[in-house]
């Protein structure tokens, strides 16, 4: 009795191994580290030229701006970048520039200075119109007071650029 008894455990024990692999085996988890969630039929993409709109902004944001969410995609996804009506698009303008203090000492002096910038975007994608949208997206990075804009501007403006591409292309390619 003791033989069959395993015998029949061990055939148990063999279905139910079985079944577990056929149960996980028929479900998937995409997990994309690099493409986001670009529609399946999307084959090019369009980023039309950031005008600048802000007052005080320096005359080279807008073709930095423009250029490295041009590199994102082109990176990122799959899609070919093109210069007009691609399957996804993005237009917009910066529309804020702005520094100023923002930790002031008991000197009545800033101890830190935030730069901040604000893009609008308006994304088209032709095969979801609910995925479009016309958003504003803003990002700073703070600086201390001892530090002159003009000699870090470039640094802090390219660093704010690559928060505000991520967020652009999170909102479009990821819906966060």
């Amino acid at each position: 009795m003791g033989k069959s008894n395993y015998i029949f455990q061990t055939k148990i024990v063999l279905i139910l191994v079985s079944c577990i692999l056929i149960l996980f085996s028929s479900c998937k988890i995409h997990y994309s580290f690099t493409g986001g969630s670009v529609p399946p039929e999307a084959k090019t993409v369009s980023v039309q030229y950031f005008q600048n709109n802000a007052s005080l902004a320096p005359p080279t944001l807008s073709q930095t701006f423009t250029e490295a969410l041009r590199d994102k995609l082109s990176s990122q996804t799959r899609l070919s970048l093109i210069n007009k009506g691609g399957d996804l698009g993005f237009e917009g303008s910066v529309t804020g520039y702005t520094t100023g203090p923002i930790a002031i000492q008991s000197t009545d002096q800033a101890a830190l200075n935030r730069l901040t910038i604000t893009v609008n975007v308006k994304y088209t994608c032709m095969f979801d119109e609910k995925k479009n949208f016309d958003q504003s997206f803003t990002r700073y990075a703070d600086y201390t007071s001892d530090q002159n804009i003009a000699s870090i501007e470039d640094q802090l403006t390219r660093e704010i650029n690559e928060q505000l591409v991520q967020d652009i292309f999170n909102r479009a390619l990821n819906n966060w």
